[in-house]
């Protein structure tokens, strides 16, 4: 049974920075991307950042590049997101995601991210 599990969310002012994980079980962790999505009320989810199987390589949407670095622990089964410099519009509810080629996408129930003063 696939789970993903995140945490690390929470309110932060604008400037500041916030560590979220993605603890995974179910399925071989080493062997497949990963992403991090993330979503706001009334619009589709966004791709924030993949990261390979091995972590040798990674992706960003522009809007975050710079500021977000996804990593990933194959040792922990746990993939994160390091969030710096945070904006007002990257507030969000933030998921990880499997890769489709695992044989269907699974999705962790989200954690909310709140950039405000």
């Amino acid at each position: 049974q696939v789970q993903l599990v995140e945490s690390g969310g929470g309110l932060v002012q604008p400037g500041g920075s916030l560590r979220l994980s993605c603890a995974v079980s179910g399925f071989t962790f080493s062997s497949y991307a990963m992403y991090w999505y993330r979503q706001t009320p009334g619009k589709e989810r966004e791709l924030v950042a993949r990261i390979t199987s091995t972590g040798s390589s990674t992706r960003y949407a522009d809007s975050v590049k710079g500021r977000f670095t996804i990593s990933r622990d194959n040792a922990k089964n746990t993939v994160y997101l390091q969030m710096n410099s945070l904006k007002p519009e990257d507030t969000a509810v933030y998921y990880c995601r499997t890769d489709p080629t695992l044989g269907r996408i699974y999705w962790g129930q989200g954690t909310q991210v709140t950039v405000s003063s």
